[in-house]
């Protein structure tokens, strides 16, 4: 028995597969950051990234245009997508993983806010409440009164607005765009930015930094095309749950290679986040179902 194309079981396995895929590149960005400037990281992540991208065009889309079918949409996505790249990369080599994940868990509670002004979509009372929850749950994790306040949770909190707005944009052309052009106008325009400071603050490669690029620039391709996959195939309710994914993947991975080990407010407070994102989906699927029955 064959599944159909827009089956949102497939949905929720392609989006597994991407968040999968972006946690090991976040991983790899962190041991990169190690031991070279953010942006030297950010510049190496979209080089190493574009020739995957190129051979995936070459290979499925030979011969196909890529002019956008939206331009000014792919213009909003590529400068988002540009300042969101340094202020992510910049985040996840000075923070732990756990605390960049609670911070960037909240993009459903911003997408929620967002969609407000940007969609027409208003928010009522208890869509309001549990969005106030969710960022309670953000200062339960980030402890402000015993954690020293670093550029890096500012970074972080910006990223998240960035993403949440570059979700909303990705919804709205996902079904229209090629999926070459949605991929890479914004990694051509990060190779291009963060070229401009190497001068800077390049330093020399190491043999395994050329590795942990390659695996970066492979999954993050490949995170990239199952995510535009999901979106085709499921709505909104069923993909982005499995963004929470990402915390066991890649607290696992930090944890064997940083030694990093959440600790158990920072625990909580993500529980809370992550129940306020599903709580927000649960009411806006019903709302749709009570739409549906008028």
């Amino acid at each position: 028995m064959t599944m159909p194309l827009h089956s949102p079981f497939r949905g929720a396995l392609f989006s597994l597969a991407s968040f999968g895929s972006y946690a090991c590149t976040d991983v790899m960005v962190k041991f990169l950051g190690k031991e070279m400037n953010s942006f030297q990281v950010m510049f190496l992540a979209a080089a190493f990234t574009l020739p995957f991208i190129l051979a995936q065009i070459a290979i499925t889309n030979r011969g196909a245009s890529l002019r956008p079918v939206l331009p000014l949409w792919t213009w909003a996505r590529i400068v988002i997508t540009l300042i969101n790249s340094a202020l992510v990369t910049y985040t996840f080599t000075h923070l732990p993983i756990a605390q960049c994940y609670a911070i960037f868990f909240t993009m459903p509670l911003m997408i929620t806010l967002l969609a407000w002004p940007l969609l027409s979509e208003p928010i009522d009372p208890l869509r309001g409440a549990i969005i106030l929850v969710g960022f309670a749950g953000v200062l339960i994790a980030v402890q402000p009164g015993s954690t020293t306040f670093q550029l890096a949770h500012l970074t972080a909190i910006c990223g998240a607005v960035l993403g949440a707005l570059n979700s909303l944009i990705l919804r709205k052309i996902g079904g229209r765009e090629r999926s070459g052009v949605i991929l890479v106008y914004p990694v051509m325009a990060q190779v291009a930015g963060a070229a401009l400071i190497m001068p800077f603050v390049w330093t020399p490669l190491q043999p395994h930094d050329y590795v942990a690029g390659t695996i970066l620039g492979f999954l993050g391709t490949l995170g990239g095309l199952f995510i535009i996959a999901a979106y085709r195939r499921a709505p909104a309710i069923v993909v982005a749950p499995m963004q929470y994914s990402q915390i066991l993947w890649a607290s696992t991975m930090s944890f064997f290679l940083f030694g990093e080990k959440p600790g158990l407010v920072t625990v909580l407070g993500t529980a809370v986040i992550i129940t306020a994102g599903l709580a927000l989906l649960a009411t806006a699927r019903r709302s749709r179902s009570q739409e549906s029955l008028a």
